[in-house]
């Protein structure tokens, strides 16, 4: 069975992560390219990763993305103490900030299967059965990534938002799951480029502050079990 090394990174600054994750990501493709000619090579050699962390305030806009979703200037940035950045994975842009739990999985694909979509539902599955531990129950609302709740009604929210890279069959970025997210700096972006749909968090949605640390343990878990990994 597949390895996975699990990290904590905690409150990390984003660019600090983004950094860390890029050199990850650049030695897990270039041991890759290395040894594609090398006859009888275990390509289980290849470390994977799923890493876990929050962020200080901060907006991220993918490359598919527009900037005039993000709508505060320079000036509103800094009065919310709020930083912003383009960045490389897909997706429109999205906020991250304390009480979001920020997952980054560095996975070889070749190791598991070579379809990003079936990824993305994977790791969809693990966030919906982790809200359906707290009785809440997750979806996805046709034609976009992530994890709402009521996605067939005029009621339906995002609760966990999704955007990836993958090159060679390595994937870096990844979701983002709003637990005790304070949902308010939502207002300042068009999340993912969806005007008319709300944003919520686990907290929201139960009326009580669910422990952080015991929701990023299920997901782990859940996680492990869609994907079929051991932690090493």
């Amino acid at each position: 069975m597949t390895k996975v090394n699990f990290e904590d990174w905690g409150l990390i600054d984003y660019q600090l992560a983004w950094d860390q994750q890029e050199a990850i990501f650049k030695g897990m493709v270039d041991h890759k390219l290395n040894q594609r000619d090398v006859p009888q090579v275990d390509q289980t050699l290849v470390n994977n990763s799923l890493i876990f962390c929050q962020h200080p305030h901060v907006y991220t806009l993918g490359k598919s993305g527009k900037k005039e979703n993000l709508l505060l200037d320079e000036e509103g940035l800094k009065i919310h103490h709020a930083k912003f950045y383009p960045i490389n994975r897909g997706g429109d842009i999205t906020y991250h900030g304390p009480g979001q739990l920020v997952g980054y999985p560095l996975f070889d694909l070749e190791q598991f299967f070579t379809d990003i979509h079936k990824y993305l539902r994977y790791l969809e599955e693990a966030v919906i059965l982790t809200l359906a531990e707290y009785g809440v129950v997750g979806g996805r609302y046709e034609g976009y990534t992530g994890v709402w709740i009521d996605p067939d009604k005029p009621s339906a929210r995002k609760i966990c938002a999704m955007g990836v890279r993958c090159s060679r069959w390595v994937t870096m970025h990844g979701f983002a799951f709003n637990i005790l997210t304070d949902l308010s700096y939502f207002q300042y972006i068009i999340p993912c480029g969806i005007d008319d749909k709300d944003v919520t968090s686990l907290e929201r949605e139960l009326g009580y502050k669910p422990d952080f640390d015991e929701v990023s343990f299920k997901l782990k878990e859940n996680i492990a079990k869609q994907f079929l990994f051991n932690f090493s």
